[in-house]
């Protein structure tokens, strides 16, 4: 991706926010919703399950907000049948799971997980059943933790063990998932992970982060060559980015924009889609690493075509060059202390945007979700996207035992709109995956923030449709746009 093509005039054309009513989307638009493995499966040392770097980060005093863990979750595991029956209710087409790559290898590598296997395939079986394609994430931040005790993504092996995983993963589900999707937002796998630390497995180490992106991308490459060895259905392969939409503020904008521009989106799509790293990424983080652990053939590795790219989307970035007056800000909300979540750009200030916010602090800016996906159909024409998890935490109320989430429905109604607006304007925009289908542990946060639209009671673990999750329903089963 290109740094103009975030800040180009055109990517800018026909973004208002209207909220028409009525709006019909295309025969084959899918509309679905996401979740994360360690987020809602609970069952965390049960038939054979190893630990993951999120278990041993939740389980260490003061990371997680409330001392939350993911020990019990939403109970996924043990409720699996109620909650595939709750997405039929809600008339999805598709449904986006992680596996657990320590319920199915718990060493990350070596003996497999007979009864993790189990899970996924009666997990994907229940979805078929339904009417539900099922959309599988290979890798949704949750590494086994003997991996990490030899190096985690730093060590260059973790991507060939990932890989190894995958064709595991894909002889026993290769029949039947619809699309594979190889990890999700590596970004914050390897920069919240390693570099600022506020995620598992918590180092602060720019260095680090950069060897971690790296091997990411590696993981990414070599396991789609596993896929495609074991996969029998025909599949779409993909990857998810939190790709950033970037606003640059001032003299100093273009520069700013540039700079996170090349840590947060070309580190990725630069050898993934376009087969090289750039120039000015490397000129960038010069101080911290010379790239000497990207060996020759990565690049081409890595390279590997897709039929779908994942975008992630929750929020707008501003960015200035820093003038030592004003808060820095990360873009995920959290105000780094010592350890910084973009190595190489200390120059780099994150601007708080006036205007309405989630309760993670978020800006709302469905605008920016429509000047993304045009920046990246801009940069890769040919590519089709779909948004893979978009959706918004709000202190949700049970009253009479309905919740009324207003402010998620016009925050869904907003932005199902702007998607509706780049598919009037060309791109090939394939579905839209809410997040989330269940409140959940949201990482570092623990149980402090939901975004689901069925509340979770996690004393009862009863699940509540909202008001959101009622109107989402009528939105998939007829593909307009409720009044």
């Amino acid at each position: 991706m290109s740094a103009n093509s975030l800040d180009a005039p055109a990517a800018r054309a026909g973004n208002a926010d209207y909220r028409d009513g009525g709006l019909v989307f295309p025969p084959g638009f899918i509309f679905g919703a996401a979740t994360a493995s360690y987020q809602i499966e609970g069952a965390w040392n049960e038939d054979g399950r190893g630990p993951s770097i999120w278990d041993t980060f939740s389980h260490t005093p003061g990371l997680v907000a409330g001392g939350d863990t993911g020990d019990v979750a939403d109970d996924h595991y043990h409720r699996l049948d109620q909650d595939l029956d709750l997405m039929a209710s809600l008339n999805l087409a598709a449904y986006r799971f992680s596996i657990s790559w320590s319920r199915v290898i718990p060493s990350g590598s070596g003996a497999v997980n007979q009864a993790g296997i189990d899970f996924y395939s009666r997990l994907v079986d229940g979805l078929i059943a339904r009417g539900i394609k099922p959309i599988a994430t290979l890798y949704h931040w949750d590494l086994p933790q003997p991996l990490e005790d030899a190096g985690g993504w730093t060590n260059r092996e973790t991507a060939y063990h990932l890989a190894q995983y995958a064709a595991v993963v894909g002889a026993a589900l290769g029949d039947r998932v619809a699309t594979w999707i190889t990890l999700n937002e590596p970004w914050c796998s390897a920069y919240l992970g390693y570099a600022s630390g506020v995620h598992a497995p918590g180092r602060t180490n720019g260095e680090d982060a950069l060897k971690a992106v790296h091997h990411l991308n590696l993981a990414h490459g070599l396991a789609l060559c596993e896929l495609r060895k074991v996969t029998t259905n025909n599949p779409q392969y993909s990857v998810t980015l939190n790709l950033h939409a970037l606003r640059g503020v001032g003299d100093s904008g273009g520069e700013a924009l540039r700079r996170i521009d090349a840590l947060g989106n070309r580190a990725f799509t630069g050898p993934m889609l376009a087969g090289a790293y750039p120039a000015d990424l490397l000129q960038d983080t010069a101080e911290l690493t010379d790239w000497g652990f990207v060996r020759q053939g990565d690049v081409e590795l890595i390279h590997q075509p897709i039929d779908v790219l994942g975008v992630n989307y929750y929020a707008t970035t501003a960015v200035r060059l820093w003038d030592g007056v004003a808060d820095k800000l990360s873009v995920d909300g959290h105000k780094p202390g010592s350890a910084s979540a973009w190595p190489g750009a200390d120059c780099v200030e994150f601007v708080q945007q006036p205007g309405a916010v989630t309760e993670m602090g978020w800006n709302i800016a469905p605008d920016g979700l429509e000047e993304l996906l045009l920046a990246v159909h801009h940069d890769f024409p040919d590519l089709p996207l779909m948004i893979t998890e978009n959706g918004a935490a709000f202190p949700d109320t049970v009253a009479d035992g309905r919740v009324h989430d207003d402010q998620r429905v016009d925050y869904l109604r907003r932005h199902i709109t702007a998607a509706h607006r780049v598919l009037a304007q060309g791109v090939d925009l394939r579905g839209y995956l809410v997040w989330s289908l269940l409140d959940n542990f949201e990482w570092a946060y623990g149980y402090t923030k939901r975004f689901g639209i069925v509340r979770v009671d996690y004393d009862t673990l009863v699940r509540t449709k909202k008001d959101s999750a009622l109107w989402y329903a009528e939105l998939a089963a007829s593909r307009r746009l409720p009044d």
